[in-house]
């Protein structure tokens, strides 16, 4: 009697468990995020650059460029970075930043003609995967995404650039 019980369990146990449906949380279903298309912003000027430390391990100099701040309704922070090294190069990007996923994304490389040039790889990435983006992780921590939370406009982060930090950021 056993040698027939025992299969006969196994079949009803696998026909319940391939007849069951799948859980979908019906709340969220169809909410997936978007991103915005995005206008490039005038190449950097040097009176709208506004400098941030980046920590004392850095011998360049980072900045942001005021007038290309734009807090989207997509939640991403876009701006201008330039980089300047201490012989005196100057790199410049427009960048964006996801607070809720603590990820960056590069739009556009500044070209020496003062154009912009679109990059060979424009994704989505982990800040704490990419080793040398000192400048965006300390962007997202300190000024644009303050304990994981957005600025609210353009304005407040212009103030926490020049503050040298956002209040609400944990120093």
């Amino acid at each position: 009697m056993k040698n027939i019980l025992l299969p006969i369990l196994c079949t009803l146990f696998f026909t319940a468990c391939i007849t069951k449906e799948k859980f979908v949380d019906t709340f969220d279903r169809g909410k997936d995020w978007a991103e915005l298309q995005t206008q490039l912003p005038p190449y950097p000027q040097a009176d709208n650059l506004l400098e941030f430390n980046v920590g004392p391990t850095s011998t360049h100099r980072y900045f942001v460029d005021a007038s290309s701040i734009k807090v989207e309704n997509d939640g991403v922070i876009r701006y201008s970075l330039v980089v300047k090294s201490a012989q005196g190069a100057e790199n410049a990007s427009f960048e964006g930043i996801r607070c809720e996923t603590r990820e960056k994304k590069r739009y556009a490389l500044g070209r020496n003609d003062r154009t912009w040039v679109q990059p060979r790889v424009s994704e989505w990435e982990l800040l704490e995967n990419v080793s040398q983006d000192y400048a965006q992780r300390e962007l997202a921590k300190y000024y644009f995404c303050p304990r994981g939370l957005i600025v609210g406009s353009s304005e407040e982060a212009i103030r926490a650039l020049k503050a040298g930090a956002h209040p609400n950021a944990l120093r």
